[in-house]
């Protein structure tokens, strides 16, 4: 059974179902740490409720996003993960050798549509809806070291209703990322180890 790091930045919604899929079976893996990249990441207190310990790592406290990055890992690596799940991670990792092929993220939108610097959380449904799109979903894909664009795992879309508000496409999104999330990370175990 593989051993997983839960990385977040803001609620750890998307760490929480990943947690609750694993402890349930869906998942064939163990989750070991919960990271942050803030001490305001609301999702902290979540995850120690659940009884994953967690760490934080801030940006601002390393010179360059290597530095961070490297930190990132370590902590990882010392909790024995095998395997990061970014879940609403919002900061730049650079991917070292070691790590290749085994970050997988979730974002909030059809990749490669509406992705890179700038491209998260409402960002991506208002763009989709300035667009006139008729669908938008999410994926969840490989990190490689540039925002949004490792190679893709899944996708699961949802319409683009009449009158949708940021706020109504979110939510349907966000549905979409709890149903794909668990299934994508299983796969994704199932053909890797």
């Amino acid at each position: 059974m593989k051993r997983l790091a839960l990385f977040i930045s803001g609620g750890g919604g998307n760490a929480l179902n990943l947690l609750r899929a694993c402890r349930e079976g869906r998942v064939p893996a163990l989750p070991v740490l919960g990271l942050a990249s803030t001490p305001k990441a609301l999702g902290l207190p979540r995850l120690e409720t659940e009884g994953l310990a967690t760490v934080v790592v801030v940006r601002k406290d390393f010179g360059s996003d290597e530095a961070f990055s490297e930190a990132c890992y370590q902590a990882a690596e010392k909790a024995g993960a095998e395997v990061i799940c970014l879940c609403g991670w919002l900061k730049k990792l650079a991917v070292p050798r070691r790590w290749e092929g085994r970050i997988l993220n979730i974002h909030p939108g059809l990749l490669p549509q509406y992705g890179g610097p700038g491209m998260y959380g409402m960002h991506v449904h208002r763009a989709v809806l300035d667009a006139g799109e008729a669908e938008s979903g999410a994926t969840v894909h490989l990190v490689d070291g540039e925002y949004d664009h490792g190679r893709l795992l899944r996708q699961l879309r949802v319409p683009v209703l009449p009158g949708d508000t940021t706020e109504d496409l979110q939510k349907r999104v966000y549905g979409a990322e709890m149903e794909l999330f668990p299934v994508a990370l299983a796969a994704y175990l199932s053909e890797k180890f």
